[in-house]
């Protein structure tokens, strides 16, 4: 895991609020309510050390990519920070459900019917229902995790039979090389289709951008922590 070499705790205190200030600026030219979006703060890579300024200001809500570090990392910050919710925004092993489930509030990376299913048998088998999101492919991108938008319709409805969790939003991670309104605006479009109130997407490049297109949750890390190593 990286240590932090080149930003010190108060850079970090101020990069959180600056960016706090700009969702607030961007949701009023959106004409909403900035207490609607919600900040993701994005510690991948990045240790207790540098976490734990943010978690002094009160701060709740952190996203993981990975299981195994979230394991290495969090528990111990847990005991001191009970308030602290957890999202998962990388992609879940279905080998992983059981581990996941344990930590994680939120999901926001549900990709295909097999890990449907087997979160579904994980809760049934005494976990605790979580928020799940549907990761769309927005982009048709092969080397991507997300359902195609062409299959989302009866990835939902396969999903609806599940009794221990519905998908409650839809997320979706633009290609790099190509303008992020266009697949937040088809996001947005897919979520108002099928009645899904949440939408996680928007990174520290394009979260104002975003939040003009409705993004509910936004996942910022390298524009609060700097680059990771």
């Amino acid at each position: 895991m990286n240590e932090l070499n080149y930003i010190t705790h108060q850079e970090i205190i101020k990069n959180f609020t600056d960016i706090k200030e700009r969702i607030i600026v961007a949701a009023g030219k959106a004409d909403r309510d900035p207490g609607a979006i919600k900040l993701i703060v994005v510690t991948k890579k990045f240790n207790a050390d540098a976490i734990k300024p943010i978690l002094d200001l009160g701060h709740c809500d952190f996203g993981e990519n990975r299981i195994q570090e979230s394991f290495n990392k969090w528990p111990n910050l847990l005991e001191d920070y009970p308030n602290i919710s957890l999202h998962l925004i990388g992609p879940l092993q279905t080998n992983k459900t059981k581990e996941c489930l344990k930590i994680f509030n939120t999901i926001h990376t549900l990709d295909r019917l097999k890990l449907a299913n087997a979160l579904d048998k994980e809760i049934n088998n005494g976990g605790v229902s979580k928020k799940i999101y549907a990761q769309v492919n927005t982009g048709l991108e092969e080397q991507k995790s997300g359902i195609l938008p062409k299959e989302l319709d009866r990835f939902l409805d396969d999903t609806k039979i599940m009794n221990s969790f519905h998908v409650t939003g839809l997320m979706c991670i633009p290609p790099v090389n190509e303008e992020p309104s266009l697949h937040f605006s088809f996001l947005k479009k897919l979520s108002d289709k099928y009645n899904l109130k949440d939408l996680s997407m928007g990174m520290s490049s394009d979260f104002e951008k975003a939040i003009l297109f409705g993004s509910t949750s936004v996942r910022i890390g390298s524009g609060i922590f700097g680059t990771r190593g």
